[in-house]
């Protein structure tokens, strides 16, 4: 899964679509992620990272990592 190349990303979590014109606010972490998924990287190794770095069960990250998957896919953010 890769996020589509006009996909604007700011540092500070704003995503913008200028397809649709569609905005919105990421929190640090998923702003973390979708850099990971500009990147090239893997669910395997986003995975990793991610439970590496914060206090967080795999349990409870693959949960809502698998919604924010489906979020990014329904607002048609990924190729």
């Amino acid at each position: 899964m890769k996020i589509k190349k006009n996909i604007a990303i700011s540092q500070s979590g704003f995503a913008f679509d200028p397809n649709s014109g569609d905005s919105f606010s990421l929190n640090p972490i998923a702003t973390e992620i979708v850099n990971l998924l500009k990147d090239d990287k893997d669910e395997q190794f986003i995975t990793s990272h991610i439970l590496e770095k914060y206090e967080i069960d795999e349990f409870t990250f693959q949960r809502n990592f698998d919604d924010f998957v489906q979020m990014l896919k329904h607002y048609q953010f990924v190729e």
